[in-house]
């Protein structure tokens, strides 16, 4: 799948060996060296994905990306030489689709690149969707991708729809993380399960009336997490 890449890295050598990588793999590629490039590209070209360096000078990769989430649903894949787990799970509380420690091989960084595109296609409406299903408060529109609380639309990340898409197919089973990290990221050597908890707390903050007593979005303790099928404000 050929698509448009955005690449933010302050780094001209590191930025120029990505690109060159991805143009072998197809894909149309810009490059840009600081974080308000990266939103002024972002925001003219529309790529499909933007690979942001998190440490970069003006504005940082995590402030890029919590601005364009405001504004797009970009994939985002961030590269960070922090392994702090809170470092790393803060990238994805603020909408980064993926994450990459440094240092990684170019190779990873493509095969990433083509898994999050893959992921993303998949996701995109088709004729053949079910269309929109009713779980209490929540409506799950799988054609129009989209999520609505008592009629009012809320903003999901792919990795948040991923998670209510898979659960309302079957309200009231209980999943455990690794299947939906599965659904939404899948099995790889950086993903961890904590993943999934930030998505859910942060699909709390949406989709109930109070995320401290959840109705809608329910945990099982010691298994994982159920969309209740009956569930009323």
């Amino acid at each position: 799948m050929c698509a448009m890449v955005l690449v933010a890295d302050d780094d001209p050598r590191h930025a120029e060996g990505i690109r060159r990588y991805l143009v072998a793999a197809g894909h149309e590629t810009i490059v840009v060296h600081d974080g308000r490039a990266a939103l002024d590209a972002a925001r003219r070209d529309r790529p499909d994905l933007l690979i942001l360096d998190v440490m970069m000078p003006g504005l940082d990769g995590l402030q890029v990306c919590r601005t364009l989430r405001q504004e797009s649903d970009v994939l985002v894949l961030m590269l960070t030489a922090r392994s702090a787990e809170s470092d790393l799970l803060l990238g994805l509380e603020i909408g980064a689709d993926d994450y990459l420690t440094k240092p990684f091989s170019p190779r990873e960084l493509v095969a990433r690149t083509r898994t999050l595109l893959r992921r993303a296609s998949r996701g995109a409406p088709e004729p053949t969707a079910r269309g929109i299903r009713q779980i209490g408060r929540l409506s799950i529109d799988s054609v129009g991708h989209h999520v609505t609380v008592d009629g009012e639309r809320i903003e999901c990340t792919r990795g948040e729809f991923a998670i209510l898409a898979a659960m309302s197919e079957q309200p009231g089973r209980v999943f455990t993380r690794a299947q939906l990290l599965h659904h939404t990221r899948g099995i790889d050597r950086s993903s961890t399960e904590r993943t999934i908890d930030v998505h859910v707390m942060n699909l709390r903050r949406k989709i109930e009336a109070d995320p401290r007593r959840p109705e809608q979005l329910l945990t099982v303790h010691g298994v994982g997490y159920k969309l209740a099928p009956g569930a009323t404000p």
